[in-house]
């Protein structure tokens, strides 16, 4: 890797999500065995976030060309379509991460994609689409061989990154990489200089664990913890194990971090084969002036949105709907990805 070019050799890091965004990049749901008869609930679904976020910055939504027309009827004018070729509809994932210099300039890092450790078959078009997406910003494409996603990541911008051991340590992503390997790609490439591994995701989460189910950073030395209330959930003593790591570790400036505690939704279970749903607040989406939080229809929705209306003064919390998304194994985080404010670093 230090033969080529690397996004920290020319000064990029990857901005924390709550700095200002140029807009956010959305996949239309693709793959229909994934949702099965709740497809048309599934376009709803993800229409409304479009809409939700449209409020406060573009958004542009990638879709597959002869659907085209399907999402400029379903989103609306406001919303911008990108045709491309697309396998699936989590662009968190597969679209690309983005990079700032600190100077108004924007780039963009393409790391590999194997659908969540080959979790699903066909997957060429989504493992491509970020440099297809790059290409057509005319910004600077930074190509990484190491498999990672963007939901696997949680930074705060000034040199901190979350992640946990479950996802980037598991033999379905880089088992030819040591946790060395790992950590100087991540640093290299998206500028952070310490790393604090959280242990496991939630229960039944196909993506191996992704951090931005159970934790994302609400500011500087401010994390955000998905936590259950009953300790007889599975999920309870995984979230007890990081939380504990969270309290003893230090962010790159040496400063201990203050924890935020958000609830867990209740627990709902999938009609088919009946796995656990993930369901989780802190998979939101932070834009322009607002948080967009997914609601569940749960208990903890009014509770969930006073905690984060906390963790983001100033910020409007708007709730969406998201347990037609959550069927298909995530949330409104897990949907978008934000494109930060810079002109392209060529």
């Amino acid at each position: 890797m230090s033969e080529r070019r690397m996004p920290a050799d020319d000064g990029l890091f990857m901005p924390a999500e709550w700095e200002p965004h140029e807009r956010c990049w959305m996949q239309w749901p693709s793959r229909a065995e994934v949702w099965g008869d709740r497809l048309p609930q599934t376009y709803a679904a993800y229409a409304q976030v479009a809409r939700a976020i449209a409020a406060f910055e573009p958004v542009s939504m990638v879709c597959r060309p002869e659907d085209e027309a399907q999402v400029r009827l379903a989103c609306g004018r406001g919303i911008e379509t990108v045709p491309l070729p697309i396998d699936d509809s989590w662009c968190r994932d597969s679209g690309p991460v983005f990079l700032v210099d600190g100077k108004g300039h924007a780039a963009g890092s393409q790391w590999r994609f194997n659908a969540w450790g080959n979790a699903y078959h066909g997957y060429e078009n989504d493992a491509a689409v970020a440099g297809l997406i790059l290409d057509r910003l005319g910004m600077r494409k930074y190509s990484n061989n190491m498999v990672l996603e963007g939901g696997a990541i949680s930074v705060d911008g000034y040199g901190t990154l979350l992640t946990t051991e479950e996802c980037l340590l598991n033999d379905n992503r880089n088992p030819e990489m040591t946790r060395q390997q790992i950590e100087e790609a991540l640093a290299l490439t998206l500028g952070v200089a310490r790393i604090i591994w959280l242990d496991r995701g939630l229960e039944d989460d196909e993506t191996s664990g992704h951090v931005d189910m159970i934790a994302s950073f609400a500011g500087e030395g401010r994390v955000l913890l998905h936590m259950p209330e009953d300790r007889r959930d599975p999920n309870y003593a995984r979230m007890q194990d990081n939380k504990r790591r969270l309290e003893t570790a230090k962010d790159a400036r040496g400063r201990t971090l203050e924890v935020i505690e958000i609830p867990q939704p209740q627990r709902q279970f999938r009609r088919d084969d009946g796995r656990r749903l993930c369901t989780s607040y802190v998979n939101s989406y932070i834009a322009n002036g607002a948080v967009i939080m997914p609601i569940y229809d749960d208990p903890n929705d009014d509770v969930a949105a006073g905690v984060m209306a906390e963790a983001f003064p100033g910020r409007k919390i708007e709730t969406v709907p998201a347990l037609e998304i959550a069927i298909g194994g995530g949330s409104i985080h897990c949907i978008t990805q934000q494109q930060p404010k810079g002109e392209p670093f060529v």
